[in-house]
């Protein structure tokens, strides 16, 4: 099968809720992206047969294909199309799979991926709503559908009633989450000062660094937090960031990289996705990462370095406890507890930042693995070049 090629990757910093990024339009954050992605891969974007990007709720100002409306805000060739995926929090992730399929398959040779999300203008459902009243059966996609509650009855479905199951599941206590959650914030304010997201970082006006993490946020401060849910243990300090933000990367295959004299970063050694249980919903990356590592024949060991979207932190928690993985390689520089969860755009962000951390430390092989809702999980490994 032909090999899909990174031939580069960038990010916008992450803007918290009404924050700097907060009155952007999001196809002005594409857009930002997407004219530095074309500008320093010094290719010519008329080659680029697609774009491919993530985004859900894509309603008001995300609506009517955000890929293509970047793309053209952009002042990018209009012979170049769009298309926007919907795969939850994994959309561009799932981005990345299908613009490495296409290369794979030998239908395309140049493909962009990224993602973009203005969570400012636009909640998700859940996070419009009061607190302690969870998106179910009478209300949002599931209205209606006989199928779905004849088989799931009248069961919550949000990610807090999911992140709240997988606590009591895998017996994660609140204060295992509130270790965790300042271990984020500590590892960002570290990657932070070090400089380590210089190189993939794009500023956007006064907006130079990611604005979520706390430095000075404490177990104490946490310790005060009242739960989301009643009777629950998942507060705010253990809950991923409301965020804004856009990523993108370009996909060359080897016939593109000859051509157009690139050179490949990495390249993409695996992709897959694979669900479980909608319910719990957040539990599908402990499934997916299994399958993954049984169908390319390696071990959570092989692995220098693991990005898990920290959604909720027993979301990790649980899938190191069950895959065996060494938190010293997890999320080094820290995840969305502390740096924000921009959804549509969160799986290009991982893999940028997953890809430069590997050219930082020298390290292999990379895994990526994010929750979804419906109870989904892509997992794509990377091999740095």
């Amino acid at each position: 099968m032909a090999e899909a090629y990174i031939i580069d990757a960038l990010r916008t910093p992450v803007g918290r809720r009404n924050g700097g990024l907060a009155a952007v339009h999001p196809a002005d954050l594409g857009a930002h992206v997407l004219s530095a992605l074309m500008s320093r891969s010094d290719v010519d974007p008329a080659e680029v047969e697609d774009v491919v990007f993530g985004c859900l709720d894509a309603v008001g100002p995300q609506a009517g294909d955000i890929a293509r409306t970047c793309w053209l805000a952009a002042g990018l060739p209009e012979e170049v199309p769009g298309v926007t995926v919907d795969r939850q929090c994994g959309s561009s992730q799932q981005a990345v799979h299908f613009a490495a399929q296409g290369v794979m398959s030998g239908t395309q040779d140049l493909v962009v991926a990224g993602g973009v999300q203005n969570m400012s203008q636009i909640p998700i459902a859940f996070a419009s709503r009061q607190a302690g009243e969870p998106l179910g059966l009478t209300e949002g996609p599931f209205l209606g559908s006989k199928g779905w509650q004849a088989r799931y009855g009248d069961s919550p479905v949000n990610q807090f009633h999911g992140a709240q199951l997988i606590a009591e599941k895998w017996g994660i206590s609140r204060e295992d989450m509130e270790r965790f959650a300042l271990r984020s914030h500590q590892r960002a304010v570290r990657a932070i000062d070090e400089g380590r997201f210089e190189r993939e970082l794009v500023p956007f006006g006064a907006v130079t660094t990611d604005e979520g993490p706390r430095r000075d946020t404490t177990l104490e401060k946490m310790a005060t937090l009242a739960p989301v849910l009643p009777e629950g243990t998942i507060t705010a300090a253990c809950s991923s960031q409301v965020s804004d933000g856009a990523a993108a990367m370009l996909i060359a295959s080897e016939r593109a990289v000859h051509e157009h004299g690139l050179t490949p970063r990495a390249r993409i050694h695996h992709l897959s996705v694979r669900g479980e249980d909608p319910i719990r919903m957040l539990s599908a990356p402990i499934p997916a990462t299994a399958y993954a590592l049984k169908k390319t024949g390696m071990s959570i060991d092989d692995m220098d370095l693991v990005e898990i979207n920290e959604a909720f932190a027993p979301v990790v928690l649980a899938w190191l406890k069950e895959t065996g993985a060494d938190p010293a390689r997890v999320n080094v520089n820290g995840g969305a507890i502390a740096l924000g969860h921009p959804l549509g755009a969160t799986g290009v962000k991982l893999m940028t930042t997953l890809l430069h951390e590997l050219e930082r430390t020298g390290g292999r092989y990379g895994l990526q693995t994010m929750c979804e809702g419906g109870g989904q999980a892509n997992v794509t490994i990377i091999e740095r070049l």
